[in-house]
């Protein structure tokens, strides 16, 4: 007989590094994805009901162990002793165009920018950001979208967990894309 189910699955979300789905889990356990699920959920509960200096989190389609909030600028001063690895402006108002706007071609991201993005795609596309989504049938322009490596990072379950972007539009927005 192997280890408790909680021992298992503690043993697989501590060595994966991107969140696994509760269909895989049960099928490496060969136990019923409804009573994994169950047991996952608890694990969960616990550590957030101990106040662990980990979570235990759903995005992305999967489970994986997350730094608690209140202990990530330590990991995070730990981790980076110094360096910083941030995104600049350009490169966020590229992956926000591609977030809300995917599948999407360069040309049409440089055209909501007004700059041309390729430089930044390339680097979006190299952290993992952002992937090829085929090509547009009409024009053939390589169509990009965001990952599951972009959800993580932010926290997201989908993208339907995106806010909402007409709060922050001039109420003419309308007109303004009417003209382009």
């Amino acid at each position: 007989m192997g280890p408790a189910l909680t021992a298992a699955l503690e043993a697989i979300l501590m060595v994966v590094d991107e969140p696994v789905a509760e269909v895989t889990l049960a099928q490496v356990l060969e136990r019923p994805t409804a009573e994994v699920a169950a047991a996952i959920r608890a694990l969960s509960e616990e550590y957030t009901a101990s106040g662990r200096g980990f979570d235990l989190r759903e995005v992305a389609g999967g489970w994986r162990f997350y730094t608690r909030a209140e202990c990530a600028p330590l990991v995070e001063r730990f981790v980076r002793d110094g360096q910083q690895a941030r995104l600049t402006q350009a490169a966020l108002e590229t992956l926000a165009v591609v977030a809300y706007r995917q599948p999407v071609s360069r040309a049409k991201v440089a055209a909501v920018r007004g700059v041309s993005s390729d430089g930044v795609m390339r680097t979006l596309v190299a952290r993992g950001l952002v992937e090829e989504a085929g090509t547009d049938p009409e024009s053939q322009a390589v169509l990009y979208r965001t990952t599951s490596y972009f959800l993580e990072r932010l926290g997201l379950r989908s993208l339907d967990e995106l806010p909402e972007l007409a709060p922050f539009l001039p109420d003419d927005v309308e007109i303004l894309e009417e003209q382009k």
